[in-house]
Parts: structure tokens; sequence; C-alpha cells
């Protein structure tokens, strides 16, 4: 027997090789080594469906693939990083006509491991790919508990998406999932059911994050995993072997449940979409704080997640895609007296009236801006912001000029048909024409225009993909999503400097392919400050504190208790301010004020703090919530009521230490709130709903 390891300062991974196969049997705590030999046979690596050939089980889960299960060990090679180390296993169908490539990309500094596939056609006719897992994992959670009850076990976390609605967790256990225990154990088969979440068409988040967490709540142990694909993607649980081993896979889209499809040709080969997973003894909140190191690990270097500037957008609560010079002016004058950095003109621009139909050319209206757009821009590098313009690059209106002069070459297509989408069409990078248009646009706005800040959003979906040059609708989807990124790349090499937010009607795109390129993602379109404040105490589950931007936009016609809740919704993460500010008057005004010359003082710990969660995952419409981040002895903690009618509140931070002394960090002063230590607990008491704190805890 053949063993292979391989160690960075906080993971490992372990395999054993037995008659040619390939067995996974350590992956950081959830070491299964001393499992039988029985047991072990059901630990593959890799698992991978081609057309024609014989499924090993029964049901719709992709375990006992064909040639998956069946695949044999070539070599195997480990490799220094810079960061950590990649674990490169090589295996072969009996036949000899495939050749499948595990990658295992550890680091130093995280428990959570990158793990992605290739696939090369060795032989000499068509493969159909209709599977293939980016990670495949046999035991999950299963270490000390090997006999124990997986579905009783374990609670799966997973984090329901909506729009206006994003990150909300909800776990129960795999029992009340519908993952009964072992149900076969006369005829010893494993049973035909799955936990599985999907996502398809090009809102990556469309109805859940690519994301989740499986607890055990005997041994202590949490799984964390995401999947990194700006497009479809596909996770199941289920069980294995004789139905007394939990599974898990992990994959970009495949046919049966995502419509793609591959016709791997001799020489070719396809990678599939990098996924993201870790074992570590600990609660979901642990495995969160890895992931939140992890996704640091893998992003791009740029100065904007360590400088976190404020940053003003006239949309929310304000001019709402309706901007003009005259109704811009007051509201940068506003901005920069409170202390924003960045000040972004949002949607709008380009047209006179109601442009949602008829985008696509990208030009200033000059109905809007008389003078030109340049005009308002200087005005705002004037003032010593950076100015900003909101562009939505992928799509063309029905009703606009370019749609009837451009080829349908340049559109995404089903059936011959161009693919409409909320009076849209979408572009297809794969289009070298496309991407050379939208280098134009780009350049004009950066160059000519000289803006330090797009707001890229993306408020419309492809479907299941087109069948445009590709395979199946899932193909020609996931090339289009790969070329975008490489675009993207491409357009960072050239602009280094330029930030580049990314939006997807809010949070409905913020998957870890497109932030690993973005510093700053928009996490949420939700317009009622109370539901902001929920989904803002959640926001860094999901995506990295100092990448999640929340909106803060004070009303006309409300009061101080408005303007602080609104300002601490941000305050934790970063900073959308908003809203009509030159209409906002007085002491109001000068919270927000206030609040952002705060939030200065401490947003250098963000980047390298960890989020905590003392009262749980925050959930849309809870009474009570909270959320803030852990930097050494340094913890910043918001404190929300919303709806209730409780006046006091405790919070237990046993967890993280010894409380040494409490102070408020906003607002000042304060008449509706009171606050103190009770041994290692915050009390607070706030007068009535519908009011937030914002506290700096020090620990011993």
């Amino acid at each position: 027997m053949k063993t292979i390891t391989v160690n960075t300062d906080t993971a490992q991974l372990g395999f054993e090789v037995n008659d040619d196969q390939v067995y996974m049997t350590i992956l950081d705590s959830n070491d299964l080594s001393s499992a039988d030999a029985e047991i072990k046979k059901h630990f593959q690596i890799a698992e991978v469906q081609v057309t024609g050939r014989n499924f090993h089980h029964k049901g719709v889960s992709f375990v006992d693939t064909n040639p998956g299960r069946d695949l044999k060990y070539v070599s195997h090679q480990i490799e220094d990083e810079s960061n950590g180390k990649l674990l490169t296993i090589v295996q072969e169908d009996t036949e000899k006509s495939l050749r499948v490539t595990s990658y295992y990309r550890l680091f130093d500094g995280s428990a959570v491991i990158r793990s992605w596939t290739k696939l090369d056609n060795i032989g000499s006719v068509d493969l159909g790919i209709e599977y293939v897992s980016s990670f495949a994992l046999s035991g999950i959670n299963q270490a000390k508990d090997l006999d124990g009850n997986y579905s009783e076990d374990n609670e799966i976390y997973v984090p329901n998406n909506d729009w206006t609605a994003e990150a909300q967790w909800k776990h129960r256990t795999l029992k009340d999932a519908g993952l009964d225990y072992w149900v076969d154990g006369e005829k010893n088969q494993a049973s035909t059911k799955r936990i599985s979440i999907t996502n398809n068409s090009s809102w990556s988040c469309s109805e859940y994050s690519p994301n989740g967490i499986l607890y055990n709540t005997k041994t202590k142990q949490s799984a964390v995993w995401q999947i990194e694909n700006n497009g479809a993607w596909h996770y199941e649980l289920t069980d294995i072997g004789r139905g007394n081993v939990l599974a898990i896979r992990l994959s970009g889209p495949e046919e049966l449940d995502n419509h793609w499809w591959k016709n791997l040709k001799p020489g070719d080969s396809f990678t599939t979409a990098q996924v993201a997973f870790g074992q570590l003894n600990g609660d979901y909140e642990d495995a969160l704080q890895e992931m939140t190191k992890y996704r640091r690990l893998i992003r791009r270097e740029n100065d904007d997640n360590k400088s976190l500037a404020v940053i003003f957008n006239d949309y929310m609560n304000g001019l709402a895609g309706d901007p003009t010079t005259a109704k811009e002016i007051p509201l940068v004058d506003a901005a920069e007296k409170v202390g924003c950095e960045y000040f972004v003109i949002d949607c709008g621009w380009y047209a006179p009236g109601y442009w949602w139909d008829s985008v696509g050319e990208w030009q200033p209206s000059e109905e809007r801006f008389p003078g030109g757009i340049e005009k308002l821009i200087k005005y705002i590098r004037d003032k010593g912001l950076t100015p900003g313009l909101w562009l939505e690059l992928e799509v063309v209106g029905i009703k606009s000029p370019l749609a009837d002069k451009l080829p349908d070459s340049w559109f995404f297509m089903r059936h011959g048909k161009r693919v409409i989408d909320a009076d849209r069409y979408h572009l297809d990078f794969t289009n070298p024409e496309v991407r050379e248009f939208a280098n134009g646009v780009i350049k004009r706005l950066v160059e000519q225009y000289g803006v330090g800040y797009i707001k890229m959003d993306y408020n419309i979906t492809t479907g299941i993909g087109t069948d445009q040059n590709s395979d199946s609708f899932g193909d020609g989807l996931l090339k289009h999503n790969r070329a975008y990124l490489k675009w993207l790349d491409a357009v960072f090499a050239k602009y280094p400097d330029l930030v580049i937010e990314n939006c997807g009607s809010g949070g409905m795109r913020h998957d870890y392919a497109m932030l690993q390129r973005h510093s700053i993602q928009s996490m949420t379109d939700q317009t009622d400050y109370v539901r902001n404040g929920n989904i803002a105490a959640v926001g860094a589950s999901v995506v990295a504190p100092e990448q999640c931007a929340i909106w803060s936009y004070p009303l006309q016609d409300g009061d101080d208790e408005e303007v602080i809740f609104n300002m601490i919704n941000a305050m934790l993460l970063r900073i959308h301010q908003s809203g009509y500010l030159n209409k906002v008057k007085g002491h109001r005004l000068e919270l927000v004020a206030e609040g952002i010359k705060a939030y200065k003082t401490y947003r250098h710990l963000i980047p390298t703090g960890l989020p905590i969660w003392p009262e749980g995952l925050s959930q849309l419409d809870d009474p009570w919530f909270s959320y803030g981040f852990q930097n050494g002895k340094d913890i910043y903690l918001a404190v929300w009521r919303g709806v209730s009618d409780q006046a006091d509140h405790e919070i237990s931070l046993q967890k993280y230490g010894n409380v040494d002394s409490i102070e408020q960090v906003y607002p000042n002063a304060d008449n509706g709130t009171s606050y103190q230590a009770n041994g290692n607990s915050l009390k607070v008491n706030f007068a009535k709903e519908k009011m937030a704190r914002l506290y700096h805890i020090t620990m011993k």
C-alpha cells in the first residue's frame, strides 16, 4: 500500500493507494485512516460519468459514476507554492481513453483547500462528459462517528438567496432535510436519496449562495465549502457503499440539473470550476472564519481592500436612476462634507428618459448633462472625490439602436432565437467582437471621462444558456462565464487601480469566481433599512467583510434613530452611502458625518479581523440581532433592535474570551440606550424599536 500525505501549517491531506485505486482518508480534522478496508473502497477522489457507460448505482446522485469509481492511479506530484503546496494526482480509466487529474491547493493560513479536476481525452474516440466532480469526499464529518447516525448527528446549513433577502441561512438535521440513515441495511445498498442544491442560469446566487456548512453535533466537527463559478453549479450530499458512509460532491454545471454536456474530442481537455472545502473542529462560526481566511488568500491583491474607502452612490432612496448635473452637484457637496471618498453616478446617465429597454451604447445624455458629463466628473474630482459611473455591460436593450444593427452571433441564442430576458438581449463574451466593444466602453469611461470606479451591475439572466457554438446550453453558458472572467482579468491588468464593484441586482452574483477579482460586492438592494440591517448582519458569511458593501440611506423625513440605524448597517463592512444627503439637515446630517468619522478610526482592522455572530446568523425580521468582528483583543460589535416588544437584551461573549472593558463607539451622545458588562456578557437596554448601537469591546 502506497500513502500520499501533504501538509501546510493549517491544512492536511492523506491518501492511500490500494490495488491502483486512490482513496482519500484524511482531510484536515476528518481522519478516517482507521476505517476498515470495505469502507475505504468508497473513498474515491473523483467522479466522472461518460455517456454510454454504466451507472453503478440506483437513483440520480453522482456517486459510483463510470469511470469515476474505477479510475486507476498513475502518478502524483507535490509542488511548493509561495504560500502553500499543490498536490496533483493523476488517474486513468481502465480503457486508457480518459486521464483524470485531481488538483488540491493547500494554503498556509487556512484549513480550507481549493480543489478542481482536469479531464484529458487520451483515446481515439469522442467522449461525452455528463458529470465531473470538482471535489469528492466520502465520510464527511464522520471521523470519530463512523458508527454513528450521520442523519441525526449532522446539521446542514444552507444559505438561501433572494433578491433583497440575501444570505438567509437555514439549518436542520440531514434527517429533517430528507436523508435517513442506512435505510437499506438488510440489502447493504446505498439509498436513492440526495440532498441537492443547484443553481442554474448566470445569476450564480439566484436561489442559494454557492456555499454550505455541515456540523456534527456529536463530534463538534464542521465541514465548510464554496463553489467558485459565476454561473451554474451543483452540490449534493448522499450516502454511498452500504448506506453507512456519508458523501459530498461539489461541481460546476452538469447535465442532469444544469443542461451541461461536453463532447471531449481526442486530444482535448476540460477543467472544472474550482471549489473550496475544509474540515475543522468547531461550529458554523469557526467554519465561516476559516473560509474568510481562505477568501483573502485567493483574492487579487488590491489597495481597495486595504483602504476601505467610503463610497457615495446617488441611487438608493435618492436619484433612483434619474441623474442630472443640477441634481448631482448638491449631492457631491454633501458627500464631500460628511467625509465620503468616492462619488458614483448610478444608472440613467446615458438616456434622457426611460432607459431600461434601450441601453447598450453607453453614451452620456446631453439633456441630463449640459456641457458634457466630463464637466460633472471634473467637479467631483475637484472636490477631492474619486468619480465613478454605473454600467451594465453584458446587456443590450431590445429597443437599443444597436439591437437591430448587431448580428445574432453577438448574443445568447436558443433554438435559433435570441434569448430575451426583461426586455434585454444578453451579450456573449465568447465573441471577440463583443469583448472588443466592451473594451472600448471601459477605455472611454476611464481615459476620456476620467472615472476611477465602475459599478458593474447585472440585472437579467441568461436562462440555461446558449446553443450557439456549444455542445449544450450549459456548455455555452460556461464558455461565456469563463470568457467574461478572462476579459475582466485583462481590464484589471490594464487598469490596476480601477475599482470595479460587482453588483447583480444587489447580491445575486456574489460568487468567488467574481470576487477573487473584484474588490467590492454590492450585497443587497433591500430598501427597508431595518431589513437591510438583517442582511448586513450576515453579509460576511458569504463575502469577506472588507468586500461586502451595504447601503446606508438616511430618509428625508426620518429621525435621529433612523440615521443611526442606517449608518450602523454599513459600519462594520463597506459603506455605500446614499440618500438625499443634501436634504438631510441639521443634527441628522451631523450623525452621518460622525458615523463616517468613527468608521475611519477602526476600518484598518476590518481586513484582518474575523467575523463573529454571538447570537447566530441573523434572519430577516429577527427582533434582535448582532454582528461583529474580532481582531486580537479588539471586538467591534453592532447590536440592532428591530421590531421587538423587549427593551432589554443580553449577548454572551464567553466564546471570545474575558471582557475587560466596553465602550460605545457610535453615536457619541445617547439618551435612548444604556449598556453594561455583565461578566462576559454585554447587557443593553434600547428604549424603543428600530434602534442600533456600535460597541468596542476590549478583551483581557
